[in-house]
């Protein structure tokens, strides 16, 4: 197959899963996608591009699709990626945001040294938005540390779920449906 857009590069590639993680849940695989030149390229250049409008100094690539997503960004702007990882994966000293989940809760992380975050203007990337809840960790984590939050970049969005209502005062790029 030949695409000339991200949009059908996700369309042609993507590999839907009934009833993943949960019965009732359509999981949009993004596997085939990243494993294929042609779409992987063309998701990373439309995200780039969409995160050059953000004029952000910094990617931040939630864990853990959004880390091959936003390092592939950031080389292609000419940036540099932070990390932003689950809990326990990082040394101390670290940041920490918990947040609450459908059954329980997790918790993100960002070194506490080594990285100056005042100041900086950073666009958040992941692969998905659904109720945006990682992603309003994330932001509360990095603002907590001083950056300024300028943007959202993701590959897909579930729109039912209204996550996207979360960041109202932020721009949003989705792959899969532009910008808002």
């Amino acid at each position: 197959m030949t695409f000339s857009t991200a949009q059908e590069a996700l369309s042609g590639l993507t590999r839907f899963v009934e009833d993943f993680p949960v019965e009732g849940v359509l999981f949009e695989d993004l596997t085939p996608v990243l494993a294929d030149p042609v779409g992987l390229k063309l998701l990373v250049d439309d995200l780039a591009d969409a995160c050059r409008r953000f004029d952000a100094d910094i990617i931040a690539g939630l864990d853990a699709r959004g880390f091959l997503l936003g390092s592939a960004i950031a080389y292609a702007n000419g940036q540099g990626i932070l990390a932003v990882r689950k809990a326990g994966k990082l040394p101390p000293p670290v940041h920490n945001a918990t947040y609450e989940l459908e059954y329980g809760s997790a918790a993100l992380e960002v070194p506490a040294s080594g990285i100056e975050l005042s100041g900086r203007r950073v666009v958040l990337v992941d692969d998905v938005l659904a109720t945006g809840g990682t992603l309003c960790a994330a932001r509360q984590l990095l603002e907590d540390c001083g950056a300024e939050i300028v943007g959202v970049a993701v590959v897909l969005q579930v729109p039912d779920l209204n996550g996207h209502e979360r960041f109202s005062d932020l721009p949003i790029h989705v792959v899969n449906g532009g910008s808002q």
